[in-house]
């Protein structure tokens, strides 16, 4: 075997995600973990050849071998399993939970599972998007490596016998006799290091905090995969109560098509689909965090609130683009462009939260004066052109308007009969005009009053009571999307242009799942889970969801995983396990 074995990017079903809260980090199928930003989210990479730069932390076996995985359940701790020509080995991997914001710790435990294996690791760590090298690397007596890269401090245990290339990596070929375990310990940081923390003790609290942190969701009709997309979502939450959209930056939804961003930011809508997936049945803490997050940004910004935010409260930063080779097709863009935008749906989406939460009596005081701030920016907005939920150009969209209506009417309902009157009047009067302005020909909903044909996200506000399941408006939509959106059973958010659906982006998996809850909203529950069966199948076997779906090639498209996406399947596995909304 060669002194080092690069690693190419891997199609996307083949990543795990390993995440904490604070940063997530993913792993390809040759246990080459390829991209993990450090101390958090929004900071530059460590590992970043997921993008084309330099960086990576593998585990591999030395020998030929197939690979598969699985998580534990109702967590984040990932296993590789490898079969090679002659055994079985499994890597165990985490990051360590709960976390230290400021400190990143990697566990990685090497599981000689029947017979003797041997295995290769390689550790190359470098800040700055793989910019800045690794500097003052030394070996303790001990065996303990230490090391810099950029203002990062670095700790490596469980490789004393790992010898440097020359080039600031190191490598460890480990022979395991068969029933043995091996632990590696990686742990970066800005700060001094502490005092080490033996790894099966970082182990057992990992293991307690995970099982503590996702309920069981077992009256839902998916129960693993509803454990799994809520771990999926905690993972991506702070202790500060943000949830990041998704874990990378610029990995393309279409090759060389330009649609490339950077998604390690808290969309507000996004941490409301959350909330109210957690709010179904009973109020669990993704819901509280939610509420928190958003309404701190409410009260804080008010009439200046942004669609999204770093975790830390701050404004995205502007895009910029990484002198980097990208994901194959993409482009390395760090920042978003939305940190300009007004999106008045979001503003609906907060109220839908604030009502849910109000219902199991979790609305604290800085919601409540949230959802009157939200009110009035809708009453003095609400007829402004805004950038809509799919952030396009500024135009008066009409799925905006009727989030408002369903955040309106879910207001009122949690209000004393004067205030809910005045709320279910100013509804009454969006509802009104968004009907004279962008109903077409066929009784639809239109995306707005210039542009003709229907948008999938237009079935989610009926199902959120802005309109009810048996009226006009609501059937017909369903039939277009039906008719004009769809293909072998996967939904496309809206046809751009005259050409085939397929050929201009993929299916946005969100929408398979707004189109199960709508049909589940007329009754037709075969239909919906015909919906909802066809979706969740668009994963590889992490069970990870990206925004789109390329039907033809039947690949994950886009930044990975997306939050999103995984808070509509909670949603919808548990709305199916129960009777339509009245």
């Amino acid at each position: 075997m060669s002194e080092w074995q690069d690693f190419s990017p891997h199609v996307l079903r083949e990543y795990a995600l390993l995440a904490d809260g604070e940063r997530g980090a993913l792993c390809g199928p040759r246990g080459d973990i390829a991209w993990l930003c450090a101390p958090g989210w929004a900071d530059s990479a460590v590992f970043s050849t997921l993008v084309g730069g330099r960086g990576t932390y593998s585990v591999s076996p030395a020998e030929t071998c197939v690979w598969g995985g699985y998580y534990e359940p109702g967590t984040l701790i990932w296993h590789n399993r490898w079969v090679t020509t002659n055994t079985v080995v499994e890597s165990r991997d985490a990051l360590a939970y709960p976390a230290d914001p400021r400190r990143v710790v990697v566990l990685r435990r090497i599981e000689a599972v029947e017979r003797d294996v041997r295995m290769r690791v390689q550790l190359d760590l470098r800040d700055g998007f793989g910019s800045r090298s690794v500097r003052e690397l030394s070996r303790d007596a001990a065996g303990v490596w230490t090391a810099r890269t950029g203002d990062l401090r670095i700790r490596w245990r469980g490789g004393a016998d790992a010898r440097s290339d020359g080039e600031g990596r190191l490598v460890l070929d480990l022979e395991l006799p068969g029933g043995s375990t091996h632990d590696l310990v990686l742990e970066i940081s800005p700060d001094h290091l502490p005092d080490p923390t033996g790894a099966e003790e970082l182990w057992t609290a990992t293991e307690h905090t995970w099982h503590q942190a996702v309920p069981r969701l077992d009256d839902t009709v998916a129960p693993r995969d509803a454990r799994h997309t809520y771990a999926v979502l905690r993972g991506l939450t702070t202790a500060g109560g943000g949830m990041v959209a998704a874990a990378t930056l610029g990995l393309p939804e279409r090759a060389e098509a330009g649609r490339n961003y950077d998604y390690r930011y808290v969309w507000l809508r996004d941490q409301c689909y959350a909330g109210l997936a957690a709010s179904v049945t009973e109020g669990h803490l993704l819901l509280d965090d939610a509420v928190a997050f958003t309404s701190a940004r409410v009260l804080e910004h008010g009439d200046a609130l942004l669609p999204a935010y770093r975790t830390d409260g701050r404004p995205p930063p502007d895009e910029t683009t990484l002198r980097l080779p990208g994901y194959p097709g993409g482009n390395p863009i760090v920042g978003n462009h939305v940190n300009n935008q007004f999106q008045l749906d979001t503003l609906g989406e907060l109220l839908q939260l604030y009502a849910a939460a109000a219902r199991h009596d979790r609305l604290p005081p800085d919601a409540e004066r949230a959802v009157d701030v939200c009110v009035d920016l809708i009453t003095r907005r609400w007829d402004e052109p805004e950038a809509g939920v799919w952030e396009l150009h500024n135009d008066w969209w009409s799925h905006s308007r009727l989030a408002c209506v369903a955040g309106l009417r879910a207001i009122a309902a949690q209000r004393p009969a004067a205030p809910a009157a005045k709320l279910s009047g100013l509804a009454d009067r969006l509802l009104a005009e968004t009907t004279r302005r962008c109903v077409d020909h066929r009784g639809a909903w239109q995306r707005s009053p210039g542009l003709r044909g229907t948008d999938a996200a237009l079935l989610l506000p009926p199902v959120r009571g802005a309109v009810a399941a048996a009226d006009p408006r609501t059937l017909a939509t369903l039939d277009a999307v039906s008719a004009d959106l769809c293909e072998d059973g996967y939904v496309y958010r809206f046809a751009p242009d005259d050409r085939p659906l397929g050929d201009t982006e993929g299916a946005f998996l969100l929408c398979g799942f707004t189109m199960a809850l709508a049909c589940w909203h007329q009754g037709e529950r075969v239909r919906a889970f015909r919906w909802f069966e066809r979706t969740r199948a668009a994963c590889g076997p992490p069970g990870l969801l990206a925004e789109e779906y390329d039907v033809r090639q039947r690949q994950l498209r886009g930044n990975l995983p997306q939050a999103f996406v995984h808070a509509l399947l909670l949603e919808t596995a548990q709305r199916l396990a129960g009777e339509p909304l009245s």
